[in-house]
C-alpha cells in the first residue's frame, strides 16, 4: 500500500511496514516538549505515575515562554518548578532566562527537530516543526507526561490532505497570508484528525521560516499535524544546526489523500481575519477602515526575522499613529540580535514601536499588550477568540507583518499599498 509522509513516519516509529489511517498504534517519539502553560501539570503527571527519571535527557525540551519575564508570582513559581526539574534530570534542552523564546521557534532554530521524527508536545502548536519534515503532534499533558517516562506514545494514525501551493506570491503577499486562505478554505474542522502535506512548485520559494508559519496554521483547521518535504530549502537550512544524524521521509507517488486543496498564491492579496474568528477571512482592503489602538508584531506566526523585515520596511522614515501602541516581540534571542545588527530595532524604534523580550507576548494574553474593553488589536499571532488578548469585550484582527505595519501607520486597519 502506497502511504502519505505521516503514515511513512508513523510505520517507522512504531516497527511496521505500513500505518493504516484509522488504525492505533504505539510508536517511540524523538522528542517531548513543555513549556511554562502545560509543565506544571506534566511535572504532576510525572511524579503521580511514579516517574524516577526521564527516557532520554537529550530528547526532552522545557521553554518558559508564555509569561516570561516572570509576570506574577504564580510565574516566578512555575519558572523556578521547570528549573528543578531539568536540573534533577538532566535535560540538556532548557530554555529560560535570557535564553527564552517561542519554543516553536526555538527548537526549529535549535536544530532539535529534524525530518522524519517523531515529536511530540504539550501545547497546540507543537505542529510547527512540521516544518522540518518532522511529524510533530500537539497532546495532553498526561500523555507527556508518559512519553517522558516512556519514551513512547499512542496515536491514531491520520489520513492526510494534500495541500498543493502554486503561482507566485504579489507584492505584500506571505505566508500568512497563504495560511489566512487555508483557514477560509478548510475552516475550523476541514482537517479533523488529518495531516495536512504540503506540495507545490510555490515550495522552492518558501523558506523555513514561511513553512513555520503555514506548520503552525494547520491546527486551526482541525488537523493533527502539517509537514512539508525534507528538500533542499529543508536542507540547507538544516546544515550546521542539525543536533543529531536525520533521514527524510516522504510521501509514496501513488499515495492516497482524502483530499487535493489548491492555492493559487498569484491570485491572493493582503489578508485578514475578522474578530473573532480565524476563519472570518477577507481582503485587507475590504475589511473596513475601523481605528485600532494596538498593534502586534510577534509570535510563532510573526515574530520571525523576515516578518521584522517586511515590517521595518513599511516603517522606516515614518512614524506611528500617535493612537496605536505598536509592539514588537522578536520570537528568539537569536532574531532579536539579528535585528538589531541589520538595523532593524533602530528602524523600529525610531519610528515608534515598544521592541519586548522575546516571547509569546501579547499571543496569550494575560501578560505583556493586554487589551482593554472596547479596544483594538491588529496582530500577526495565530488565534482572535473572544477575550484572547485581553478583555472580552476587545476585538483583534489577525494579519501579516505587512498589514499589521501598515495599519499601525494609519491609526486603523489599512492595507500596505495605502502606505
Amino acid at each position: 500500500m502506497a502511504q502519505t509522509q505521516s503514515q511513512k513516519i508513523l510505520a517507522a516509529h512504531c516497527g511496521q511496514d505500513q500505518a493504516r489511517p484509522g488504525e492505533i498504534v504505539e510508536a517511540q517519539v524523538d522528542l517531548v516538549m513543555a513549556n511554562d502553560v502545560s509543565a506544571p501539570l506534566v511535572i504532576r503527571a510525572f511524579h503521580q505515575a511514579g516517574g524516577l527519571q526521564v527516557f532520554n535527557p537529550q530528547r526532552v525540551v522545557m521553554v518558559a515562554d508564555h509569561f516570561t519575564p516572570n509576570k506574577d508570582l504564580a510565574a516566578a513559581q512555575t519558572a523556578r518548578q521547570m528549573s528543578e526539574f531539568a536540573s534533577q534530570h538532566g535535560l540538556g534542552q532548557r530554555f529560560e532566562g535570557a535564553q527564552a523564546g517561542v519554543a516553536h521557534s526555538l527548537i526549529c532554530e535549535q536544530g532539535l527537530a529534524l525530518p522524519g521524527e517523531l515529536i511530540i508536545g504539550a501545547d497546540s502548536r507543537a505542529c510547527t516543526y512540521g516544518a522540518l519534515g518532522a511529524l510533530a503532534v500537539g497532546v495532553g499533558s498526561s500523555d507527556v507526561a508518559a512519553a517522558l517516562i516512556t519514551g513512547r506514545a499512542w496515536f491514531k494514525v491520520p489520513q492526510s490532505i494534500r495541500v498543493v501551493l502554486t503561482g507566485h506570491l504579489p507584492p505584500w503577499v506571505g505566508a500568512k497570508d497563504l495560511g489566512l486562505e487555508m483557514l477560509r478554505r478548510l475552516g475550523p474542522e476541514g482537517a479533523h484528525y488529518q495531516s495536512l502535506e504540503f506540495h507545490g512548485p510555490l515550495l522552492a520559494g518558501l523558506d523555513l521560516e514561511a513553512r513555520q508559519c503555514l506548520a503552525s496554521m494547520s491546527v486551526d483547521t482541525g488537523a493533527k499535524a502539517g509537514l512539508f518535504p525534507a528538500d533542499q530549502v529543508c536542507a540547507g537550512y538544516l546544515e550546521g544546526r542539525a543536533r543529531r544524524p536525520w533521514r527524510a521521509l516522504g510521501p509514496d507517488d501513488q499515495a492516497e489523500y482524502s483530499q487535493v486543496l489548491e492555492i493559487d498564491a498569484s491570485r491572493l492579496e493582503p489578508l485578514v481575519a475578522r474578530p473573532h474568528s480565524p476563519h472570518d477571512v477577507a481582503p485587507a482592503s475590504q475589511a473596513g477602515r475601523e481605528p485600532v489602538d494596538q498593534v502586534f508584531i510577534g509570535s510563532c506566526t510573526g515574530g520571525l526575522l523576515s516578518d521584522l523585515r517586511v515590517a521595518a520596511g513599511l516603517l522606516a522614515g515614518r512614524r506611528v499613529h500617535p493612537r496605536v501602541r505598536l509592539m514588537v516581540i522578536p520570537a528568539t534571542p537569536s532574531i532579536l540580535l539579528a535585528a538589531l545588527r541589520e538595523g532593524l530595532a533602530e528602524t523600529l524604534l525610531e519610528a515608534g514601536a515598544i521592541l519586548g523580550p522575546p516571547s509569546c507576548g501579547p499571543c496569550a494574553g494575560g501578560h505583556l499588550g493586554v487589551l482593554a474593553a472596547g479596544e483594538v488589536a491588529v496582530s500577526t499571532s495565530n488565534r482572535n477568540f473572544v477575550g484572547r488578548m485581553g478583555h472580552p469585550k476587545s476585538r483583534v484582527y489577525l494579519a501579516g507583518p505587512a498589514v499589521a505595519a501598515a495599519s499601525a501607520l494609519a491609526g486603523r486597519l489599512a492595507g500596505p499599498e495605502e502606505i
